[in-house]
């Protein structure tokens, strides 16, 4: 699936359903990097202190895992619809986000 597809991602902070939101963007590299940054603010708060901070991408996985709920709705216009793609596919991507960011993907 390319990577150039507007995203709509679905989230769900917590186990209250008062926390739904959504997000949207023109591209799923965008989404898929908004994400990461969620994560990296969340990882600021809890270590103020620090300039830097590194994490492994497993540190990253759990916290998808943690959140309430996580989901996508990626464009496909061979459907001219939107199909939706869970916690592991957002997982994946975000992997191979991070993996194009450290000049590790092409």
């Amino acid at each position: 699936m390319a990577d150039n597809r507007h995203t709509i991602v679905l989230l769900q902070l917590t186990k209250n359903r008062s926390s739904r939101t959504f997000m949207d963007y023109e591209k799923t590299s965008l989404a898929m990097d908004a994400i990461c940054s969620m994560f990296e603010k969340r990882l600021k708060e809890m270590y103020p202190e620090r300039r830097e901070i590194d994490y492994e991408v497993s540190d990253l996985y759990n916290y998808i895992d943690a959140l309430g709920d996580l989901s996508a709705l990626v464009y496909d216009p061979s459907i001219n619809a939107y199909a939706p793609q869970n916690k592991e596919w957002i997982k994946k991507k975000c992997f191979a986000h991070l993996k194009k960011q450290a000049g590790g993907g092409r």
